[in-house]
């Protein structure tokens, strides 16, 4: 895909995000987000708990990078914008996701697991982000038979009660501390670039990545996609939208974050249009306290590959 391609449009996959306005509401959902230990925190940005029993789960997960994510609890799908389905795998692996996703699932529905960062998905997984984005897979697949049998240790621990969401939460992490690979560094040199890059501006120039760790304008797009999970140009778009939304959620928007906010976007349906559709919200429903899990997963500081 070429950095000026757009991504291609959906008519049910705007419908199901449509559908997905009646979303759970907060006083139904406990989360606990666990700060990940420092060696561990180049590669997550936040691991997790959540719970929620009621009988039917809906929620929307943002376009983010990746999640190893199990599930203890509920059964599921997830619905992509080609129109695909991928159900919730007990020990599962979320690939980078291109827009906003919706969730339903039949509860009670736990989970415990780690987000990762551009890096993380890199050093644990291998795999090209561009060409395998928009998945749910079974983790083992890609992290191998020994995370899908601690997956399940896991699993059996929460269900008993002898171990907690958090310490679950915490095991795979260590996992990702254990099994994480060293990256090529000058491709290493190229990730943390793009995303000073990303956190300069709210529309970053493409002619600054060029010459980046001494690549080609043309090998710097395909790394970018390969790391990143979108060209150049799609992905800062993605970035210009959760930054946006994670400032329109908060109590109060200041003059300067208003001006530039302003100058990012062409007008307020541009607004509107780009936060939906990489965030899974209109601006107006960003302070709604019913959206605990988009109001944290779209938090700066878990957005830190912006600092590169």
């Amino acid at each position: 895909m070429d950095a000026d391609t757009p991504l291609p449009q959906s008519s049910s996959g705007d419908a199901a995000l449509a559908h997905a306005n009646a979303l759970t509401p907060a006083a139904l959902i406990s989360i606990d987000y666990i700060a990940p230990p420092e060696a561990v925190a180049p590669y997550i940005t936040t691991l997790y708990h959540f719970r929620c029993d009621e009988p039917v789960i809906r929620d929307i997960q943002p376009a983010a990078i990746g999640q190893i994510c199990l599930f203890p609890h509920g059964r599921g799908e997830m619905h992509f914008a080609d129109g695909r389905r991928d159900p919730n795998h007990e020990v599962g692996l979320l690939t980078p996701l291109s827009r906003a996703t919706p969730i339903v699932v039949e509860g009670p529905f736990h989970a415990f697991g780690a987000a990762l960062t551009p890096l993380g998905w890199a050093a644990l997984t291998g795999l090209h982000a561009g060409e395998y984005r928009d998945r749910l897979l079974p983790a083992a697949t890609v992290l191998g038979r020994d995370f899908g049998e601690l997956g399940q240790i896991l699993l059996e621990a929460y269900r008993n009660g002898t171990m907690t969401g958090p310490a679950c939460a915490r095991a795979v992490g260590d996992f990702v501390a254990r099994h994480a690979r060293p990256v090529n560094p000058r491709h290493l040199e190229l990730i943390i670039a793009v995303g000073r890059w990303l956190g300069a501006s709210f529309n970053p120039d493409l002619a600054d990545l060029d010459g980046v760790a001494g690549y080609s304008v043309r090998q710097v797009q395909r790394l970018v996609e390969r790391y990143f999970g979108l060209p150049p140009r799609t992905l800062a778009r993605k970035y210009r939208a959760l930054r946006a939304a994670a400032l329109l959620s908060g109590p109060a928007l200041a003059d300067q974050a208003e001006a530039e906010l302003a100058e990012a976007f062409f007008d307020q349906s541009h607004v509107i249009r780009e936060i939906t559709r990489f965030v899974g919200r209109t601006p107006a429903r960003l302070t709604d306290p019913s959206t605990p899990y988009l109001a944290e997963m779209i938090a700066p500081k878990n957005l830190r590959e912006l600092n590169g």
